[in-house]
Formats: structure tokens, sequence, C-alpha cells
């Protein structure tokens, strides 16, 4: 044999080792993808992921929804179906694998590779098919005050159907049945471990990241017909654009001190911040799993902060042609034009 292929073979017999000697210590975040070079990322026991989770499509694909993860906001999306084929192809699916599915995800992160342009693909919602959406309604004090009523004591929850559910690009349809469609910013978070019963302080484990969402509602519909009752009002077919990501909680400063804010047309008609929120996330998590047993996927929109079309000096609401922004620091925005 040569001097050259032992010399192969020894680097080979030396990278082999290194990575028994770091799996033996507990280093569960090698990269062992053949076409990446080795890369170490000791993760502490707390599992820091710091990471933005997307549903998407592939331009002429016809495999259809593949999970990814963005290297940074609006930057190229890595393919998570390229870099591991086990992995599941629809994020609820992902979340339910929890941890495992999760570093893999930070491996293909440090990797790098299968990364696709914008242009490639089109972004859906992160999450699509829930087995539930919470909705929380009067959550925000500033919210509280334009309405001229009390702040809630408890959590007033209602929902969404998961049909209502869209991607961050499109189209909302206005229904022909009303003339009184409104917008909501507002922040959501996506359930990434199941539960019932789960006590304040461990509700963030159960929380696998934040989104932003659009809670887009009928008010002739919530407010003056069926009897008053807000579901109908709420859950039209496309009323829940959410997105552009699952940012991971480790990826942002503090969600609860984040600014939140909706245009109309370039006009700025919500500008608030997160630290309005009545109920705040794990206290969220807490009050309804006292009901109902919450499964990775679940989504869960916290409310709004004032500024809504309703409670405007006339009433404003949207029309077909309307540009909606929704935009919260550090997650993202959402552009969805009223169709």
């Amino acid at each position: 044999m040569g001097t050259t292929g032992l010399s192969v073979i020894m680097q080979a017999v030396t990278k082999a080792t290194a990575i028994l000697r770091l799996a033996r210590a507990g280093s569960r975040s090698i990269c062992l993808n053949l076409t990446c070079p080795l890369q170490v990322r000791h993760l502490s026991k707390s599992r820091s992921w710091r990471m933005r989770l997307v549903q998407f499509l592939t331009v002429g694909d016809p495999c259809g929804m593949r999970v990814g993860v963005q290297q940074k906001e609006a930057g190229k999306v890595i393919d998570l179906n390229l870099f591991d084929s086990s992995l599941p192809r629809t994020m609820k699916e992902f979340l339910e694998k929890g941890d495992v599915a999760m570093e893999t995800a930070r491996r293909a992160l440090d990797c790098g590779n299968n990364a696709l342009c914008h242009s490639a693909i089109e972004l859906l919602s992160p999450v699509t098919n829930p087995d539930k959406v919470v909705c929380v309604g009067m959550n925000y004090m500033d919210h509280c005050l334009e309405q001229n009523v009390a702040i809630p004591k408890e959590p007033v929850i209602f929902s969404k159907f998961g049909s209502s559910i869209v991607g961050p690009y499109s189209d909302i349809i206005h229904p022909t049945d009303t003339n009184e469609v409104d917008w909501e910013v507002e922040l959501a978070f996506v359930i990434g471990k199941k539960g019932k019963h789960i006590k304040k302080e461990a509700a963030m484990e159960h929380v696998a990241g934040f989104m932003v969402a659009n809670d887009v509602s009928a008010r002739d519909w919530q407010m003056k017909r069926n009897g008053k009752q807000w579901l109908l009002g709420k859950t039209f077919d496309t009323f829940c654009p959410l997105g552009p990501a699952i940012v991971t909680r480790d990826a942002l400063s503090d969600p609860h001190n984040l600014g939140i804010r909706c245009r109309v047309n370039g006009q700025i008609m919500q500008d608030s911040n997160t630290s309005q929120l009545v109920f705040k996330t794990e206290q969220l998590v807490a009050w309804v799993s006292q009901f109902v047993t919450l499964s990775p996927g679940d989504v869960f929109l916290t409310g709004t902060p004032s500024g809504v079309g309703v409670f405007r000096k006339p009433p404003k609401f949207l029309k077909r042609g309307d540009i909606v922004e929704c935009e919260i620091d550090e997650i993202g925005t959402l552009r969805n034009v009223i169709n």
C-alpha cells in the first residue's frame, strides 16, 4: 500500500475515533452527513435550539410538502428532508419527534448544505392541520381600553377551525356575505410537547416556538349575527395567516417584550408591544391544559393590541385589493392581499 493510501486510512480512523469519543461524552449534535465536514456542537442540558422552522413546497416538486430550517430571517431554507430522508414531511409530525428531530435540524443548520433560495420555494404556514387553534380574546390592556371593557380576570378562550389557516404570503379571500372584514395582528405560539394539567413553571418546556398571526375577523358575523357567537366570524377560509416561521423560544430576546404592528396599504393601524399582554404564554398554556390535552402542532393566538378597524371612528374595514402586513420584531412579517 502506498503512502497516500495509508494516510487516507489513518485520517478516517482518527475521525471515527473522535466521533466515538464525543458520543461517549454525551455529544448528540455531531454532523454525520457525509457531504458535510465534521462539526461538533456541545448542547447544554436546556436544549438551546435557536432556529427558524418552516414548511414549504419546491417549484415543480411532485412530492409535496417539506420541512425546513431558515439560515436567518428571510434567508435561504435548508431542506431537512434532503438532509435526512427519514424525517417527516409535515411540521406537526416533525414536532411529534421531539428532541431527535430538533437535533437533526440543528445539525443541518450547522452543516449548511441543501439550502434553497426563496425563488425556488413557496413558504406555507409553518403548521397545517393542527388538532387545535386556541384563540384568546381581549388579552391586551390597550385593546381593552379602546373597547372600554374591563381587563379580564381569566383568559377569554375561543377557536378558529384549522381550515382557516393559510401561509404568510397567501391571499385572504374576502367573503361575499360580509362588508366588515377586520385585521388583528397577534403573537402566536406552537405546542411542541404533549401535556395536560401543565404547571405554569413548566409551560415553556411545552412550547416549540413563536409565529406571527393575523386573526382576520368578519365583525358583523362576530358581533351582530349568529347569536353574537364569535366562531363563524373568525373562521372563514383563509382567515388565519400564520408564519413566516416558527422561531424557537431561545432565538428570541423576550417573546413578551417585542414590538408588534399591523399596516394596511402601508399605513400603520396597530403599533404596540407584547408587554401589553394580560395573560402571557405560560399562563395560557397552564390555563387551557386544565381542560384539554395539548398536542404537538397545536396553535395558540394570544390576542391583538389596540388599533383594529371596528373600534375606529368611523370604523374602517378591509376591501379587495388591500395589502395587510402583520409584523413582530425578531419573528418576521406576514404580507397578505385581500382578494
